[in-house]
Order: C-alpha cells, then sequence, then structure tokens
C-alpha cells in the first residue's frame, strides 16, 4: 500500500481556516508542521529537530513515544479500545490504585475524566456537594480550564470570556512577590497575601464557603511560585470557614517540580482534593480528580457519568507513567536536572538585563522578561520574537503570565544535563539578539 502524501504547511493552513472553528491559535509566524516525537525531542515535516523544552504545553512529562509506554498501549489498543466505567475493567481499578499509592496523606478515591477542565468542574461539584455550599476562592492570574466554571475560577482577564460565568467565586491576590499586589516585601510583608483570604470570606462570601483552588505553582500565570509558609496559612483559613482545599496539580503533579509527586507536598500541606490531567497521561486524553473516603461518599448516591473517562486506553498509558516515573528515578532526575538549570538562569540573568526574575522549581522553571528593571515593564514583543529565534535553533519554549512575558521551561522529565546546557545556551544567544534589537541593556 503506498503510503499517503503528506500535506504541506500551506495545505494545512488551507484546511485549518476552511474546516476549523477559528478559536485555534498557534505558535510562529510560520507555524511547525511536527509529524513525529522520541523522547525530549520532536521532528517537523522537513527533517528538523528540536528539543521541547515546554513538554507539549507541559504535558508529556516522561517522553515523547516512551518506548516503555507505547507497546503495552498498543496491545490495550488492540484488546479493548473502548468500554465504559459501567462495565468492570482492571486498567480503572489498576490506576485509582496506583494513584492512591503515590497520593499524600488519605487521599484514595478518584474519579477520572477526559480533561483537567472536567477534573476541575468535578473537584467542585464535590466540595459543593460534601460541604452543601456554593461560594470558592480562587486566585488572580490563575488558569483551571474552559468551561464555565472553571473560567469562572480562573484570574485572567484573557481567558474568561463568553459572560457570564457560575456566580458565587471571589478572587483574592497571588502570592506574586516579584510583583506584589501589596506593595510588600517577602518576608517582611508577613504573608499579607494569603492573610487576605481571610478578608475576602469574611466581607465577599456568606462566610461560609465550599472550598478554594489553587495551583501549587502558576501554569499559564507565568510560574509564579508562592514563599513556603503560604499554604499552610490558606489552607488553615479556608477549613476555619468549613470549605475544601482543593488543589490543581494539572501542571505541578508527578514529580514536575522535583522529588516529591505532587507540587503542594513541597510545602509540607495535605490538601482535601487534588486534581490531576496532562503529565498523567503524557499525551492521551485524561483527567482525574482524588480525595478522601469521608468526601466521596457525597458522591454515594448521587449518579456521576463520563462516557470516554476512565477508558481503558487512558487508563492503561496513565498506569504506566507513573510506573515509568518510578522506573527511571525521573522525580529525582527533575531536581537534579532542574536545580542545575535554574543556577544556569540565574546567571543569565546576572548577565543579560531583559531577565527581570527566574523562578520555580524542578523542572518547572520561569524567567520573566521585563524592558526595565526598575520599572519592571513586560517585555512582550521581545518574548515573542524571542521564541520565533529559539525556534529558528532548534528549541521550543513556551510562554505566560498576563502580559505573555514570562517564558516557560517545562520539558519531559527525561531531558539530561546536556539538553539543559543546550537550552541555556540558545536562551543566552537568543536573549542577547533580543536586547540588541530592542535596545535593552
Amino acid at each position: 500500500m503506498a503510503e499517503e502524501k503528506r500535506l504541506s504547511v500551506e495545505e494545512i493552513k488551507e484546511k485549518r481556516e476552511e474546516f476549523l472553528i477559528p478559536a485555534y491559535s498557534t505558535y510562529f509566524k510560520k507555524p511547525v508542521h511536527i509529524v513525529r516525537g522520541e523522547m525530549q525531542y520532536l521532528y517537523d515535516s522537513e527533517g528538523k529537530k528540536y528539543l521541547d523544552a515546554f513538554g507539549a504545553v507541559v504535558t508529556i512529562s516522561v517522553g515523547h513515544c516512551h518506548p516503555d509506554i507505547i507497546p503495552q498501549v498498543q496491545k490495550q489498543t488492540a484488546t479493548l479500545q473502548h468500554i465504559t466505567s459501567l462495565y468492570y475493567t482492571e486498567s480503572l481499578v489498576k490506576l485509582a490504585e496506583k494513584l492512591a499509592s503515590i497520593m499524600p496523606g488519605a487521599l484514595q478515591k478518584s474519579f477520572f475524566t477526559n480533561s483537567g477542565t472536567e477534573a476541575t468542574e468535578m473537584a467542585s461539584l464535590i466540595a459543593k456537594n460534601y460541604t452543601k455550599r456554593h461560594e470558592f476562592i480562587s486566585l488572580h492570574h490563575s488558569f483551571h480550564g474552559r468551561t464555565l466554571m472553571s473560567m469562572a475560577l480562573s484570574g485572567q482577564s484573557l481567558w474568561r470570556h463568553s459572560v457570564p460565568y457560575v456566580f458565587g467565586v471571589n478572587h483574592a491576590p497571588a502570592a506574586y512577590c516579584y510583583r506584589c499586589p501589596m506593595g510588600l516585601k517577602y518576608p517582611s510583608c508577613d504573608l499579607r497575601c494569603a492573610h487576605t483570604v481571610e478578608e475576602i470570606i469574611k466581607y465577599s462570601t456568606s462566610g461560609k464557603i465550599a472550598g478554594m483552588i489553587a495551583e501549587p505553582i502558576m501554569g499559564l500565570g507565568g510560574v509564579i511560585t508562592p514563599p513556603r509558609e503560604y499554604f499552610k496559612i490558606v489552607q488553615e483559613i479556608v477549613r476555619k470557614y468549613g470549605g475544601l482545599m482543593i488543589i490543581d496539580e494539572i501542571q505541578t503533579g508527578f514529580g514536575r517540580t522535583g522529588e516529591k509527586w505532587f507540587g503542594i507536598e513541597q510545602w509540607d500541606v495535605v490538601p482535601d482534593i487534588i486534581n490531576t490531567a496532562k503529565g498523567l497521561g503524557n499525551g492521551v486524553p485524561i483527567g482525574g480528580v482524588t480525595t478522601t473516603s469521608e468526601i466521596a461518599e457525597a458522591h454515594r448516591n448521587l449518579i456521576h457519568f463520563s462516557t470516554f473517562g476512565g477508558n481503558p486506553v487512558s487508563t492503561t498509558q496513565a498506569r504506566l507513567v507513573i510506573e515509568t516515573i518510578e522506573k527511571h528515578n525521573y522525580r529525582k532526575n527533575a531536581k537534579v536536572v532542574g536545580n542545575y538549570l535554574k543556577e544556569k538562569f540565574i546567571e543569565l540573568q546576572h548577565k543579560h538585563k531583559i531577565i527581570g526574575d527566574v523562578r520555580g522549581m524542578g523542572l518547572m522553571l520561569g524567567i520573566e522578561l521585563v524592558r526595565d528593571r526598575e520599572t519592571k515593564k513586560p517585555a512582550a514583543q521581545e518574548m515573542i520574537a524571542l521564541m520565533e529565534l529559539c525556534k529558528e535553533r532548534g528549541l521550543f519554549i513556551g510562554k505566560g503570565a498576563m502580559a505573555g512575558n514570562v517564558i516557560r521551561i517545562k520539558p519531559p522529565l527525561c531531558i539530561t544535563r546536556d539538553d539543559a546546557d543546550f537550552i541555556v545556551n540558545i536562551l543566552d544567544e537568543t536573549l542577547l539578539l533580543v536586547e540588541k534589537e530592542s535596545g535593552i541593556g
């Protein structure tokens, strides 16, 4: 059988315009046609190789087409591709059992969805049904998904269109120390941003909340990393007012922050609910919510169903992802290579005046670009130019923050020190070009 002729970049562009709803966006002036992935690398239709330092938007956790995973998933697909949770399957309960074994505290009951957005929705339902309340607290700069509830919880106007939303959501200032919303300095600030959560509950809600949702380190918000004490203070406040602490681990989960399985464990906090997705599936659509047995009982007599949630292929791959992280000790690699990368980024900060801040943990790192360090004016256009220059040199990076001025470095957890050096060298070269072009420095 003859191989089907591959579409050109221009042909794909034309067909996207003709047949897709114009809600899709792309990176780069000339989008890249990706045809193959292999661990931390991607290849385009012209055979060019790229280091994927963005992990396909923080989704590829262990590597593209990982050899420890694909053969077994192919076998599952050929054996039983789909059946719903109305029937018994081994893959569903094996994944749930595996998740329970790595979750902090007493979190052991899971429900599986198709995406992180759906996980956010499910977590909200659980909190409402358990507490018999409907009001939530979320954070400025946060991102939790694209449905009405998850957009209501998100704290960025760019991602909050198509109003009105679900009511009952109030937003608190994020622990964004580089741009402190209180105009204070850590640690003399006494974590004012954390204590503001109580003021918002007291004055902007009924005083009886269902819960609060937060990312341990904000992803799309620009890798905003809170002080170590932040979540302990906030969780104590939330529980004081009868709410559940929901932690969105969709980007920080499964070893990305280094050594620990989940980002919230870096802060020595055990929440009531954890949402997962992205890295759990390493490329297949899956999301999940895990909570305690007590809280899960709130859904004992409530029918809830997801046609594709928990399907045999996705749950098989998700379990294999966790086992692969264990087998190759990728959590340790995330810490070791991540620490090395962060040190090198700080060295770049001393060299390049366009770098205002370096932050993050493990292989979830951010570099905030500014036009001037005194005013901290975001270097948004410079960020776009930098992405193009990196692409030309075989490096994919991501961008985030309200102004789109934060470099997001979140590669597969299998990257090596040599890969880290490649990232640093390319950024060093391209940052210099951007600075010269923009007159910064």
